[in-house]
């Protein structure tokens, strides 16, 4: 029997319906675009870079590469598991353990000859200004609301009015099961991530007693395993929900308990999804978002037609459905806007309540603030002499600390920027 063999392809039959396409105007391109060589050599020089490279990542990097971008950076902090195997297609399992930005790069560069890819291992609040100045398009395949927030916050505050160079538009994708986004953000131009952050709103969580005494579903057992049998016998050892001994421990114990109440269904998995807060991801649903992702950057990237305005979401629960919208910009954006963003409290209740429950707020998610008025520091987390000067105003009563319709500042060590929020009492 003979074995197939993947001929190498000809780099002029790779990109010869891209360039016929550049090579005309289409029914959608503006009348004043001039295809031709120019447009195709903007492509391949423009510089794009990728943030994220698992699921969506993979996709997005593939899809590019074969799109004609032939400069693309990637960066991702996190290293190849088994359990991405089945759907980052990119990966194998000799590379399990390996840097997922590395592993991605080579992959596609040894598939699609005269594409550079050039990976970085990190966080992306790593690299300053600088490094996000040098491209021309930035593309997050990202499935953390916390990291779309700084990678935000950063392009608009980055932005100089007096350098055209200096605005990045950000094409953001995510997935979440058989849904997904995708949307255009023009820096001050167009909404953008903190305009719709309630569209991310996080999930309600389960009452700790439940947890503590009575659990009904396997994923309490596992919050119990990692939220208080960890507290009360390992304290001193911090959790790493990347360190398979750590999640061992939690699956042992969860299992335990789930057979103390007759639950049955705790798995090494769940307690990986439960632990790390994973969604379900589905293949399809990444490559749909990506195919859109990337066809925004190739529209920027050429002026070929006009770009996404702004959001598209698409839902594959049953059959296919996609609806485009603008989303609009809103003036009381704490990042992009130039007003505070009103917002309803209980005079009465503390300001440690308050503090408690802006991590809940759709419109704020907000884990570790600290807050002043333009008088005075109402509380100040860090350096710890500050913390210590500022904690008794904890116990306080929000209208005891500042008045009806007055302003406060809100920072995050998350964050670059300062939250502007107008207290309206309730």
């Amino acid at each position: 029997m003979a074995i197939a063999t993947m001929r190498p392809v000809d780099p002029a039959l790779r990109w010869k319906s891209l360039y016929k396409a550049l090579n005309k105007p289409g029914p959608s391109s503006d009348e004043d675009w001039v295809p031709g060589p120019e447009t195709i050599d903007a492509l391949e020089s423009s510089k794009v870079l990728v943030i994220g490279a698992g699921g969506l990542g993979c996709d997005i990097l593939k899809n590019l590469a074969l799109s004609g971008f032939k400069d693309i950076h990637v960066i991702d902090m996190d290293t190849i598991d088994i359990s991405n195997l089945n759907r980052q297609f990119l990966f194998r399992q000799s590379d399990i353990g390996k840097p997922k930005a590395e592993v991605a790069a080579a992959f596609v560069e040894k598939r699609v000859k005269g594409v550079k890819i050039t990976p970085y291992v990190g966080k992306i609040q790593d690299k300053d200004e600088d490094y996000y100045m040098q491209f021309k398009i930035i593309v997050c395949g990202l499935d953390s609301v916390e990291a779309r927030r700084w990678i935000n916050s950063t392009l608009i505050g980055m932005l100089d009015p007096e350098n055209p160079e200096s605005l990045k538009p950000l094409i953001d994708g995510g997935t979440e099961g058989f849904k997904g986004q995708a949307r255009v953000i023009l820096p001050t131009l167009s909404s953008c991530i903190e305009c719709q952050l309630d569209m991310h709103a996080p999930r309600p969580a389960v009452p700790l007693c439940t947890i503590a005494t009575i659990p009904r579903q396997p994923q309490h057992c596992i919050e119990w395993a990692h939220q208080i049998a960890w507290q009360e016998r390992r304290k001193d050892d911090t959790f790493d929900s990347d360190d398979m001994e750590h999640i061992g421990w939690v699956y042992e114990n969860a299992l335990e308990r789930a057979k103390q109440f007759h639950i049955h269904g705790v798995t090494f998995q769940m307690t990986q999804g439960v632990v790390k807060n994973i969604i379900p991801a589905i293949a399809s649903t990444n490559a749909v978002i990506a195919a859109s992702t990337t066809s925004e950057a190739l529209k920027i990237a050429t002026s070929c037609n006009p770009y996404l305005e702004n959001y598209m979401m698409y839902a594959g629960e049953e059959g296919v459905y996609t609806y485009t919208f603008e989303a609009e910009k809103k003036p009381d954006c704490p990042v992009c806007g130039n007003l505070a963003r009103k917002m309803t409290v209980d005079s009465n209740m503390t300001l440690e309540a308050f503090i408690e429950s802006l991590g809940e707020r759709a419109e704020a998610q907000l884990k570790k603030p600290s807050m002043r008025t333009e008088e005075k520091t109402l509380y100040q987390r860090f350096p710890p002499q500050l913390e210590e000067q500022t904690r008794p105003h904890l116990k306080l009563k929000i209208k005891d600390l500042v008045t009806n319709g007055q302003e406060i500042a809100v920072s995050d060590p998350a964050y670059l920027i300062d939250f502007r929020y107008q207290l309206i009492f309730q």
